[in-house]
């Protein structure tokens, strides 16, 4: 029996009928409404005609996550007085409860994906609703995209609803308005909620930041401590929200002995304490929640909130060569949507573990994955829609180039697309499988090698990270999921089965386009057109290897080589197997020894196994997940299997290359020929007579490195070398730039040849004359060359007839001219050079600093009787006249100019 009373009490009945009339005149609405009115469990049921009276149609609701998708369907079971199954029904990865009377059905954004991939008419289908929108998920934004090209090319009837918990709807609009008059209409619900009182309680004394997914265990510490602080102060169930499942097992581990039973919320938890936190209850409880109840779930009789401030969000984890999840400081919107679960039902008070001075330097919205996220899943899925680029797909934020191009080359490596982006045969069974390239990858080919069972199970272990105490063994780990009893090896054994049936399930991997209406056509997605048929894709990268090629021809190569088979038999062991598996998922970390524990990835990053590890010894291995500590050089490895050279070199083989490396190294050129797996030296020997152009190469490194030293570099050259600079800095226009060695080296080719060319070691170089070569550069086109003595010569005469060398040097700014002062008398004003004034160091007769000036004049009238007072006593033999501009110019002492 319908539970009317339970629907009528919703607050978003009040916008039903706006929503209704919003969908038959525009076909696409979004709907703005607070957590906790309806819109996930009234809004489908009065669209699908299952209350109201409405007309009967079938309705899909796209939930981001699992546990929200099988709360919501036993939601709207209950308010229809029917168990899960009948005319509300669910789909999740691994499991599905719905059958043939099934009207609503509530799926997760991955599995509607998938179906859109399949069958791009989404045929049966009428309404989509896609909630909690605003939490911008990059699977919800995809499918989000694929629809409005259903809706613009095959399907102009089919209705979608874009379900928010926030007003900011704007962005929505104008994306499912696309293609009509105008952006689609936003419908707003208004929500019941009481005043919540926000109580600052950031920790005594100062936490380390979150880095990775690592959480300070002060700071775990302190959020239990606030916990037990809201229960002795308020009254109600207490809701607190944490990163994650390790955080939320850490702080109910400290909440012992409160007065209150403590419940777990997140995606992995058993469905019977999933149901027990999400249904009112008679005693207190603590509910320890991961984000999944800031918007998408509502927990009953919740009166204070404890907020910890951290959120997980996507990032690129070049750790595991997946996308991950890091921990990160919530934004001030998910603040906000926490903070109100705690006045849904009456006042509260949400307990901020955080100072109030720092509220404001928060981000303020999260950000939408496809800008933080590995796109890698992203791109193939772009590429079977037709759109290799996703160019044309409606989405409210494009992706960085950077990222799809990143992706692209990770797809080009394990054959899912050709080099134009166009998906492969395999690429397409790829993208039906629900995992990342990475792991479609070791999935297929280690099936070819292993059989599917194994490959399975060895994938599911990937797919999901095994807890710590599983150790770093994946061999031993795989060992410890088949037997173990826990919450993790219940999930990995549900994965396996999926994963098992999908690769012996013919038409799960069958390379037929997504809709039969586009075999052979063009690409394009709806109107664009399907996926290419495969029949006609282009053949696929070779350097690949067996990844990149068709399916049949994958595990002939691997057989043929007997990957990770013991010596006389047929079978792999366990340790063989896992080896293969990790290292065709991650083939740019596949490892050879250094020694002492300590490894080198092809990717060229270091790594080290902890000092009681067991795979110290192994010469190479396939490393799954790893880490850097920080401030550390190399990289921790936390799981990862024992390897073969074979294994590792039919895994990575789209790095291995083998060519000559001539560079300078450690001071002087080193030829030789190497063969490597990406970073990795396989086999090195000397080359004799190395190719000229890459010695020349590696020598003007060596230059670049070490500077123009290397050359020999006479007193008149590095002269010369002073000289054109300041004609340069001077003048400028023909005279070249020589006082850095990166202009010089720019225009090697015009001053350093032949020399340069004939050079073939670093002694060579020290044979180059530099002042020779830099007399390449002078202007003798343009005549100027033989003005050089003239415009900055290299001696200027003096009024005692000495002929003073001058100093260019470009730190001065201008010529110095060094020279004693009595071999100035009666030169009035102050020498030029190329027109600028020199800077006239006087010196004392025994060649002591003594002055300086730029203007002569002046200094015979001022400065010069202080310089005459001080030194006057001090060398009497040479001559201090009181009219110096009048007095014979000299370098001889008073005797001397007697006779």
């Amino acid at each position: 029996m319908i539970r009317q009373a339970a629907l009528d009490a919703l607050p978003v009945r009040e916008a039903v009928p706006a929503l209704v009339s919003a969908l038959d005149g525009h076909g696409a609405a979004v709907l703005c409404a607070p957590p906790g009115t309806g819109k996930t469990t009234l809004v489908p049921l009065v669209l699908a005609g299952l209350v109201d009276g409405g007309p009967r149609r079938r309705v899909v609701v796209a939930e981001p996550r699992r546990i929200a998708a099988r709360a919501a369907a036993r939601r709207m079971a209950w308010l229809l007085g029917e168990a899960v199954g009948g005319s509300v029904g669910f789909t999740v990865r691994g499991e599905r409860v719905a059958g043939p009377g099934t009207v609503v059905e509530v799926v997760t954004t991955g599995v509607l994906l998938q179906r859109l991939q399949r069958d791009q008419e989404l045929a049966g289908v009428d309404v989509v609703v896609l909630d909690e929108c605003h939490e911008r998920h990059l699977d919800a934004d995809t499918v989000a995209a694929f629809l409005l090209d259903v809706r613009e090319t095959l399907r102009p009837e089919l209705r979608l609803v874009a379900a928010s918990a926030t007003t900011d709807a704007a962005g929505w609009a104008r994306v499912l308005g696309r293609g009509g008059p105008g952006d689609a209409p936003v419908v707003e619900a208004a929500g019941v909620s009481y005043p919540v009182e926000t109580v600052w309680a950031p920790p005594a004394r100062p936490v380390r930041p979150p880095h990775g997914m690592r959480v300070d265990p002060a700071q775990l510490t302190h959020v239990a401590s606030v916990v037990r602080r809201a229960l002795a102060e308020r009254a109600g169930d207490v809701l607190c929200f944490l990163p994650g499942v390790g955080e939320i097992a850490r702080v109910a581990g400290q909440l012992g002995g409160v007065d209150a039973e403590v419940l777990q919320i997140h995606g992995r938890a058993p469905a019977a304490v999933q149901d027990a936190a999400l249904t009112a209850s008679d005693h207190r409880r603590v509910i320890l929640s991961t984000a999944v109840a800031e918007s998408s779930l509502t927990v009953p009789g919740v009166r204070v909130v404890v907020d910890s401030g951290l959120a997980r969000e996507p990032r690129v984890d070049h750790a595991r060569g997946l996308g991950a999840l890091a921990t990160v400081r919530a934004s001030r919107a998910a603040g906000r949507q926490r903070a109100g679960r705690a006045g849904r039902e009456a006042p509260g008070a949400v307990y901020r573990c955080w100072a109030e001075a720092e509220d404001g330097r928060l981000p303020a919205f999260p950000s939408p994955e496809i800008r933080i996220a590995d796109l890698a899943q992203f791109a193939l899925q772009a590429a079977c829609w037709g759109d290799p680029d996703a160019a044309g797909l409606a989405l409210l934020d494009p992706p960085p180039a950077g990222a799809m191009a990143a992706a692209r080359e990770v797809l080009v490596a394990v054959g899912a697309v050709d080099g134009a982006g166009r998906p492969t045969a395999r690429g397409l069974r790829m993208a039906r499988l629900g995992l990342h390239p990475r792991l479609a990858r070791a999935l297929l080919d280690g099936s070819a090698a292993l059989g599917a069972r194994r490959a399975a199970e060895l994938v599911a272990l990937l797919s999901e990270e095994p807890p710590r105490e599983y150790g770093d063994d994946l061999a031993a780990a795989w060992r410890q999921a088949r037997r173990g009893g826990d919450a993790y090896a219940a999930r990995w054994r549900t994965e396996v089965t999926r994963l098992d049936r999908a690769v012996r399930d013919p038409a799960g991997l069958s390379p037929t386009p997504p809709h039969p209406e586009t075999v052979g056509s063009a690409p394009s997605p709806p109107s664009r057109g399907s996926a290419p048929d495969p029949a006609g894709a282009p053949p696929p990268d070779p350097r690949a290897s067996n990844a990149a090629g068709a399916d049949s021809s994958a595990p002939a190569a691997f057989e043929a080589r007997g990957l990770g088979r013991s010596p006389g038999s047929g079978a792999v062991p366990d340790d063989g197997a896992a080896g293969l598996v990790a290292a065709l998922a991650f083939p740019e970390r596949v490892a050879k020894a250094k020694g002492e524990g300590a490894f080198l990835m092809a990717s060229g990053t270091g790594a080290e196994l902890g000092d009681g590890s067991g795979l110290r010894r192994a010469p190479w291995l396939a490393v799954a997940v790893a880490d850097r500590p920080p401030h550390s050089a190399s990289a921790r490895i936390r799981l990862a299997a024992v390897i073969d050279e074979d294994t590792a070199l039919a895994a990575a083989a789209h790095l291995r290359t083998e060519g000559e490396e001539v560079r300078w190294e450690e001071g002087d050129l080193i030829a030789r020929a190497v063969q490597r797996l990406g970073a990795i030296e396989l086999a090195v020997r000397p080359l004799r007579s190395p190719a000229p152009a890459l010695v020349r190469a590696a020598l003007l490194d060596g230059l670049r490195s070490e500077g123009l030293g290397l050359l020999r570099w006479s007193p008149d050259a590095q002269t010369l070398r002073a000289r054109l600079g300041f004609l340069h800095r001077t003048l400028g226009g023909a005279w070249p730039d020589v006082e850095e060695d990166g202009a010089l080296l720019d225009r090697a080719d015009d001053w350093l040849e032949p020399e340069l060319s004939r050079a073939r070691r670093r002694a060579d170089l020290g044979r180059i004359d530099a002042g020779q070569a830099l007399n390449r550069l002078l202007p003798w086109a343009t005549g100027e060359a033989a003005r050089l003595d003239e415009l900055a010569p290299e001696r200027l005469e003096v009024p005692s007839g000495s002929r003073i060398r001058l100093d260019y040097s470009a730190e001065h700014g201008q010529p110095v001219l060094a020279v004693k002062l009595q071999e100035l008398f009666g030169l009035a004003e102050t020498p030029k050079v190329a027109g600028v004034p020199v800077l006239v160091h006087l010196l004392s007769p025994a060649g002591r600093p003594a002055a300086v000036t730029a203007d002569l004049a002046s200094f015979w009238q001022g400065g010069y009787r202080a310089v005459r007072a001080e030194l006057r006593g001090r060398y009497p033999k040479h001559p201090w006249p009181e009219d110096p501009a009048t007095a014979e110019p000299t370098r001889h002492t008073n005797a001397r100019l007697r006779r």
